[in-house]
């Protein structure tokens, strides 16, 4: 652990409802630190089974409740402590969260509003975002959440966190819903805009292929209480999803993790088996 890290847990355990007869532990003991790379930041790739505390580590990284605060040890940003939200963290979540009542334009605009950007300005940087995510300014910035794709909402979502210039994009499987060949193409933008924004970015997918195409380093935790068995470096994404995820060596990294992950449920199906 060194000043140089941008993001740091220090045995972070969260446990819900402590003391009562439903207390649950999510995630013990993890420790992890991602450097602060000048000019690049890291995309950490986030895998486990169901229930292994994934997003319990992306909303305590966001300082969102009830999985903040930790429940013991210590999450860092720039090597102070997280108390709460912060303009330097921005979370793209899988279900669309756009403002029903207001325009493409307006959802994108929002944070700079409550910046107290000017309109002039916060539009004309919402504008140039749509554009940059693929929407088209003049017949899409008008529109309603209703209107829209799931696609088409999911890129107004990552447009109104990336305005906003953050050091730290969390996000939690923004491209769940998908159909693949959307999944591609968000991919693809997802990488584009990363590189321009130099942001570190935390995502969690169920996808072992997404998460190997996106990823610097791959996560893998443990079956419930989650904790990290795993940091696996990945080849850069450097060719389009589509093309990169049918090679030879991209599906070797994704047959390991897969082996991975197959023996944690072929433990938790014994486990279950002795208890039965």
């Amino acid at each position: 652990m060194t000043a140089n890290n941008i993001v740091e847990f220090r045995q972070v355990t969260k446990t819900f409802n402590v003391g009562r007869e439903d207390e649950f532990t999510a995630i013990r003991d993890i420790t992890f630190a991602i450097e602060d790379l000048h000019g690049h930041g890291e995309f950490i790739s986030v895998l486990g089974p169901s229930g292994s505390g994934k997003s319990t580590i992306l909303r305590l990284l966001a300082g969102l409740e009830p999985q903040h605060p930790p429940t013991s040890g210590q999450v860092l940003v720039s090597g102070v402590p997280v108390l709460g939200p912060g303009a330097d963290r921005g979370m793209v979540f899988q279900d669309y969260t756009s403002f029903d009542n207001r325009t493409v334009l307006d959802n994108v605009a929002f944070g700079l509003e409550c910046r107290g950007v000017s309109k002039t300005e916060r539009y004309s940087k919402a504008r140039e975002w749509i554009h940059r995510v693929g929407l088209n300014v003049a017949s899409d910035g008008g529109k309603y959440p209703h209107e829209l794709s799931g696609g088409m909402r999911q890129r107004v979502a990552i447009a109104r966190t990336l305005i906003l210039h953050p050091r730290i994009i969390l996000m939690d499987e923004p491209f769940g819903a998908l159909d693949p060949h959307n999944r591609y193409q968000m991919q693809d933008l997802l990488v584009t805009l990363w590189r321009e924004v130099q942001a570190t970015v935390f995502f969690v997918t169920h996808s072992i292929e997404e998460a190997v195409y996106l990823g610097d380093r791959v996560f893998i935790l443990s079956r419930s209480p989650g904790t990290i068995l795993h940091q696996i470096e990945v080849p850069a994404p450097v060719r389009p999803a589509a093309e990169m995820q049918r090679e030879a060596e991209f599906q070797e990294k994704v047959f390991r993790i897969r082996d991975i992950l197959e023996d944690l449920e072929s433990v938790k199906k014994n486990q279950d088996a002795t208890v039965t």
